[in-house]
């Protein structure tokens, strides 16, 4: 994940799935269950973030890609507040 200071206002998502991911079923699954569990963490208002999927996101249960997306949620905030 990599996330910058964005518009003011509500984050911005960009959801990535490159075909190292699978075929075009797998890559849309995954940038759908992304989507989702981005709506189960905390964004920071006024960021911009880009979500790049790799091939375990297909797999993974659904509380451990949560738990990923909040994990490198909070590794952008501490780079962005580094900076």
């Amino acid at each position: 994940m990599i996330g910058a200071p964005g518009e003011p206002g509500l984050p911005q998502v960009g959801v990535v799935a490159g075909r190292r991911v699978g075929n075009a079923v797998s890559r849309n699954r995954a940038k759908r269950r992304i989507r989702e569990a981005l709506r189960h963490v905390e964004l920071e208002s006024n960021m911009a973030y880009v979500v790049i999927a790799s091939t375990a996101v297909v797999e993974a249960d659904f509380d451990r890609l949560t738990r990923w997306l909040g994990e490198a949620i909070a590794e952008s905030k501490r780079r962005t507040t580094d900076e």
